[in-house]
């Protein structure tokens, strides 16, 4: 059946339009300018312009320059746009013009479609949807909601639970000691708590580092219009809309101390990717970690059992593979990557305008969903399930080398280093070959080989 068009028009003339799409010919331009990737705009992103136009609409009514009606039928259609009840109609691709003029327009255009409707009344995508605003600014401001939003909703939450499932798995791990490992080699015993905590202050950081960055992401840029002077923004327009959105997303919002810095730079974005880098970086550690002592379980280290999750080959039969770990690292890869694309887009800004503003909207908004889901897996489909190997944790300290360090005060590093040797090439314990070489009672050696008493400085 052929598809059917309707004609639109726009200041460069004619184009067809799908019948049945709301956007109109801008939006219709955009789609078959940039078929480039498949890709479109996040759901986050489409919202959160929705939310700003149904502010602007509110706030340019109360000042006098939209009227009543008009204004109502934009608020409604547009918190309807927030709602995602017309994601489908928001079909630009990513890689569109820098500015994400394109995603703008397709927002005012289905806004003015649906609040035409509703109304009876000529509602204009620019003269009354866009009203006092530009995609320079309303698309900076977006970032900066939708980023905020999804922090607070998604990745901080997620990142909080993870910290919690590791604390809570560490305090039942407490008296589980297993052999410390620097360069890969032996090293002195930890306990698995130990090793725990280490992660969680890793998480309880990139929280830290997270809301850091917070009171930047809340200076908006709306106001700024087309170059950062605010013309034909009303004076009064950025401060009363940076109070209703806060007012609306309980969000700390205020208007930025410059809005030329605003709309020429994307710093604050780029900053936040490092964040997010580093939360990835913190992801790939622990998720290390996990695939090494999960290995084997024969020929590897062995010292966990990972939760059996799906069948590992589809040729070794009763091979089980470490997923989730594996999943997190792919995540880690894709979110440093992204970082990459950012920091290459935040140079971009050139005089007034950054011109790679969708894809630092999309590359965020992803890394933020992504970690997100896979701090969540971590939690639960490995660290809270994994199980404890006590005969491999126990039979690798009793032949752990390195436990002669304890020694050394009492027997210099040179007679140490000939214990270790001699213990490691004759596979003996370190107790036995210290009972032969030194003249330490068996009582007191058995004491400062205990691997309970090297967990702490004495």
């Amino acid at each position: 059946m052929a598809k059917k068009y309707r004609t639109e028009r726009d200041t460069l003339g004619s184009v067809k339009v799908p019948v049945d799409a709301l956007y109109g010919a801008q939006t219709q331009r955009a789609v078959d300018n940039f078929s480039v990737s498949g890709q479109v705009m996040p759901g986050p992103f489409i919202a959160s312009l929705g939310l700003i136009k149904k502010i602007a609409a509110r706030v340019n009514c109360q000042l006098g320059l939209l009227d009543d009606q008009r204004a109502a039928a934009i608020e409604t259609a547009a918190a309807a746009v927030q709602a995602g009840q017309y994601n489908p109609h928001f079909p630009v691709d990513i890689f569109q013009t820098g500015s994400g003029t394109s995603s703008n327009m397709n927002a005012n255009e289905v806004i003015a479609t649906l609040a035409t409707r509703s109304s009876g009344l000529e509602v204009h995508p620019n003269d009354h949807v866009n009203l006092g605003q530009s995609s320079n600014d309303v698309i900076p401001t977006a970032i900066h909601v939708s980023v905020v939003d999804q922090l607070n909703q998604r990745l901080l939450p997620a990142l909080a639970h993870l910290a919690e499932v590791i604390g809570s798995r560490a305090e039942r791990l407490n008296g589980e000691i297993t052999t410390g490992r620097t360069h890969l080699m032996d090293a002195m015993p930890v306990s698995l708590a130990q090793e725990l905590e280490g992660w969680k202050t890793q998480i309880n950081l990139d929280i830290e580092r997270l809301k850091a960055t917070l009171p930047r992401l809340y200076r908006l840029a709306q106001g700024g219009t087309a170059v950062g002077t605010g013309v034909n923004a009303h004076p009064d327009f950025a401060r009363r809309f940076a109070q209703l959105i806060s007012r609306d997303t309980g969000y700390p919002f205020i208007v930025s101390d410059c809005f030329f810095e605003s709309l020429s730079s994307q710093d604050t974005a780029v900053e936040l990717s490092g964040q997010l880098r580093v939360v990835a970086l913190s992801f790939t550690k622990i998720c290390n970690d996990l695939r090494w002592m999960n290995s084997g379980p024969l020929a590897g280290l062995g010292e966990i059992e990972l939760q059996s999750l799906q069948p590992g080959s589809s040729i070794m039969a009763g091979k089980v593979n470490p997923v989730i770990p594996e999943s997190v690292l792919m995540v880690a890869a894709q979110v440093t990557g992204y970082d990459a694309a950012i920091a290459q887009a935040g140079q971009n800004g050139n005089f007034q305008l950054n011109t790679m503003l969708p894809l630092i909207a999309h590359n965020l908004l992803q890394s933020i969903e992504m970690l997100s889901s896979a701090a969540e897996l971590l939690a639960d489909k490995a660290i809270a399930t994994f199980k404890v190997r006590h005969d491999v944790l126990a039979a690798n300290l009793a032949q752990n080398p390195m436990l002669v360090t304890a020694l050394i005060p009492l027997i210099g590093y040179d007679l140490a280093a000939q214990i270790a040797k001699q213990a490691y090439r004759e596979k003996r314990p370190i107790l036995d070959v210290a009972l032969d070489v030194t003249d330490i009672p068996a009582d007191e050696l058995k004491r400062l080989l205990e691997p309970d008493n090297l967990l702490k400085p004495r």
